[in-house]
């Protein structure tokens, strides 16, 4: 695989030919500029060719080795493909697709949302993509997931200031995104008025699934744009008492040098989490300037990331192949099923190509490094749609499988990194920019 014929497959990537390698060449030879061109084409296939073609929405894993143990194939996920429609802004300004044609896969995925299983305005974090019924995540979710719709609404959001201002078209898709943003029942998930928002809520089980969000993890933008809603807004006590806990969630502490500035769990062997913590809620919220009285949210997935990096390097539990060129630890496919990767305990020798290169606004030189690494050394690493979900040099293990939630933040960070795209569009949301306010932030 490590001499593949580039040159005419950047071309047709709609890749400027500058960037692309002369005939016989290998990713080797690529530069940095071309190798950031390729990862973010490759990783924007997932969501353009690799949908779910009724719904044109992400399927939640795809394997090249057609091993589909739950049958699988078609289900699609939500926080996915909330990811996924940033990634397809990606592939309008990258030159990979058309306006014309983003729109009408837009229009698709609005369309099937809108006539898909919602709880109180909520969707479930899994969908049969031919029919738009839900896929119970599990015995009891099988209703709304308010984290999961989160990420879709700040995709949705994000793809809404894109095309504002449009043509006839253009603006029917602003106005049917704004709808189903105006019918997500934020309000509802705080459970008759309670002080925190509930990540479930199942019209078969009510509240069993008893899950209050509170802080730190992947869940703030659930919490902004719960406070940003022009029809079902929360209190801005959800955020400060239910996600902030009084105040505790600033109980930091310092690892591998650097101050963690929000509470991780307050586990003192595991004071970090994983990376996606640092990249779900951020493909749209921007970080750069973001502070509230509770800390600064740049220099929190700034320090996170390096971390992870510094973790790798230091590789307390002597696994093969962890340091400077191979690191980040994140929730993904592992050696025995599926694990939520990190620092400490967490650490099973596995290494998640996402946690590295979804860090590249916050780690610019350590992430390319992985980035060169994976594609100049180990592209037996890499394939149709970008670098395998995950891999241990230790157990000798990876697999040719994909998982939307990891594939999606990649082409989206390193474009925030490249040029902000998906970060200004999203900050340019006047609600958002209420929610923000309500809740206190500076931004």
């Amino acid at each position: 695989m490590k001499h593949l014929i580039l040159g005419g497959l950047l071309l047709l990537m709609g890749v400027s030919c500058t960037h692309a390698p002369q005939e016989g060449s290998s990713y080797a030879d690529l530069s940095d500029t071309q190798l950031l061109d390729t990862i973010q084409y490759q990783t924007f296939q997932y969501f353009w060719e690799g949908a779910e073609p009724n719904s044109g929405m992400a399927r939640e894993r795809i394997h090249m080795d057609g091993v589909y143990p739950q049958n699988d194939q078609d289900v699609i996920t939500l926080g996915g493909s909330g990811f996924g429609v940033m990634a397809i802004l990606v592939g309008v300004e990258r030159g990979y697709i058309t306006r014309e044609q983003a729109l009408e896969r837009y229009q698709r995925i609005v369309d099937f949302l809108g006539k898909a299983d919602r709880f109180h305005g909520v969707w479930p974090h899994w969908l049969e993509g031919k029919t738009g019924k839900v896929k119970p995540f599990s015995k009891k979710d099988d209703g709304g997931d308010l984290v999961e719709t989160a990420f879709m609404i700040q995709g949705l959001l994000t793809v809404a200031e894109y095309f504002e201002g449009g043509n006839d078209a253009e603006m029917q898709l602003v106005a049917d995104i704004n709808q189903l943003w105006e019918e997500v029942e934020w309000d509802w998930y705080t459970k008759g008025g309670e002080d925190v928002l509930y990540w479930h809520w199942s019209p078969n089980y009510g509240w069993d699934m008893n899950m209050p969000v509170s802080g730190y993890n992947e869940c703030l933008i659930m919490y902004v744009l719960a406070a940003a809603s022009p029809t079902h807004a929360i209190q801005p006590e959800a955020y400060h008492k239910g996600w902030a806990q009084d105040g505790a969630i600033s109980n930091d502490t310092v690892y591998y040098g650097l101050n963690t500035v929000l509470n991780f769990y307050g586990n003192v062997n595991e004071p970090t989490g994983p990376m996606f913590w640092a990249h779900y809620s951020y493909l749209g919220l921007n970080p750069k300037g973001l502070s509230d009285k509770y800390g600064d949210y740049w220099q929190l997935n700034q320090n996170q990331a390096m971390i992870h990096y510094k973790y790798a390097v230091d590789n307390p539990k002597g696994f093969e192949g962890y340091g400077e060129k191979q690191w980040g630890f994140t929730s993904s496919y592992s050696v025995d099923g599926y694990s939520g990767h990190r620092p400490g305990n967490g650490d099973l020798g596995v290494i998640s190509p996402t946690a590295a290169l979804s860090s590249f606004p916050y780690t610019p030189k350590e992430s390319m490094q992985m980035l060169r690494y994976l594609y100049a050394e180990a592209d037996s690493l890499v394939g149709k749609f970008g670098p395998y979900d995950a891999y241990s040099v230790t157990a000798d293990w990876s697999l040719p499988r994909y998982l939307a939630i990891d594939q999606g933040p990649i082409p989206v960070m390193i474009e925030n990194y490249r040029s902000g795209l998906l970060w200004n569009l999203f900050m340019k949301n006047e609600d958002v920019q209420r929610g923000l306010d309500r809740l206190g932030f500076s931004y």
